[in-house]
């Protein structure tokens, strides 16, 4: 190789040289282009967290500033309260409604509801109206448990006790509108006594009269061992009138034994024209009372008989507390929170030997061992 081969290869060596410097040169400045680069992003995502930490901060201090005053100031505590009673009345106002739409939509009649809404009341219908009587604290009251009153098969109830044992007696009551019973056929069918009416007095002229099945009922009973009860249907408007109509009573009764109490029926009467449609409340209790002392006088036990108007609305509670009380009421429960010892629980009663409907009665006391 000749002297300017030599020369022309070392002039291209220094330029491959120069070339490859000056590649890593912008290489190397490429690199710390994107070093640059990204330690400028961090320092700037660094601020920007930094940022967020203070406003975070700012807003939470102002959050708690805000609690405080919440919790501690007595006027926003007391708005809060009162706007959660309120949303708990309108809840429970809607759940209320629910519940009566739900059980009228059953075929429950009103004045069921009402009881079941006013535990601490009797609620009475009557004359198209609902009354309601606070249960006195005073009165006395009866301990049956309503569960242990059980309808049978055949439709009559018993009272039974925790052990189920039976603890009533069931019984009858008649008049002439039974016509002519067949007594022996009563006492087979289970009945232990019958009320039998005795008399009454006329709606309009007030007049006494004698029941013209008195006689046959009494001796028909006796005859076949079903003890006896009496009651007289009464249309008194005084005391001396009451009095008038327990002896008449005492007088019929004279010749027979009677177990069972001496009842005064009082009930409200249909016609709008009858000679006791406006007395009082006060008036017809002492017609009860005048009743019921003169058949106590006698050596009998008296009774009141009446369904819920009568005691609830015509009579004094009070007055009467310490005469015995046979109840009307035709359900399978029996409604009435004070004393009484015999429940008519039906006025559509079967029993053999009699013809058509007849009132079914439960006693829960033994006369029959209290006048022995």
């Amino acid at each position: 190789m000749g002297k300017g081969s030599e020369e022309k290869m070392n002039k291209t060596v220094t330029r491959r040289n120069k070339k490859k410097q000056l590649s890593s040169l912008i290489s190397n400045i490429i690199f710390c282009l994107i070093a640059l680069t990204a330690l400028t992003g961090c320092i700037v995502l660094v601020l920007q967290n930094y940022s967020l930490q203070n406003e975070g901060r700012e807003v939470m201090s102002r959050l708690e500033e805000h609690e405080l005053e919440f919790i501690y100031t007595q006027e926003d505590l007391d708005a809060y309260l009162a706007e959660n009673a309120l949303r708990e009345r309108e809840d429970e106002r809607n759940s209320f409604l629910e519940e009566i739409k739900r059980r009228v939509s059953s075929g429950e009649s009103t004045v069921s509801l009402l009881r079941s809404f006013f535990p601490q009341d009797v609620v009475v219908y009557a004359d198209g109206g609902y009354s309601f009587f606070p249960i006195s604290e005073t009165l006395k009251k009866h301990e049956y448990v309503y569960e242990n009153f059980v309808k049978q098969e055949n439709e009559e109830i018993i009272y039974v006790d925790e052990e189920r044992n039976i603890r009533s007696v069931k019984g009858i009551d008649v008049s002439k509108h039974q016509g002519e019973i067949e007594w022996d056929k009563v006492a087979e069918d289970g009945v232990s006594y019958a009320f039998i009416r005795a008399g009454y007095r006329g709606s309009s002229e007030g007049k006494l009269i004698e029941d013209e099945f008195f006689v046959d009922n009494m001796e028909g009973a006796a005859e076949n061992d079903v003890d006896i009860g009496i009651y007289f249907y009464t249309q008194a408007m005084t005391p001396k009138e009451a009095k008038e109509e327990a002896e008449f009573v005492i007088e019929l009764i004279e010749p027979y034994d009677v177990d069972y109490p001496v009842v005064l029926d009082l009930e409200e009467t249909e016609s709008a024209s009858a000679r006791t449609a406006e007395m009082t409340k006060e008036e017809f209790t002492k017609v009860a009372i005048a009743f019921c002392e003169t058949i106590k006088e006698a050596g009998y036990t008296p009774m009141i008989y009446g369904n819920l108007k009568t005691f609830m609305i015509m009579l004094d509670l009070e007055q009467i507390e310490d005469y015995e009380k046979w109840f009307a009421y035709y359900d399978e429960t029996v409604y009435f929170p004070y004393a009484f010892n015999i429940w008519q629980y039906s006025s559509k009663g079967s029993i053999a030997g009699i013809k058509g409907d007849v009132d079914l009665n439960i006693c829960m006391k033994d006369y029959t061992q209290e006048n022995e």
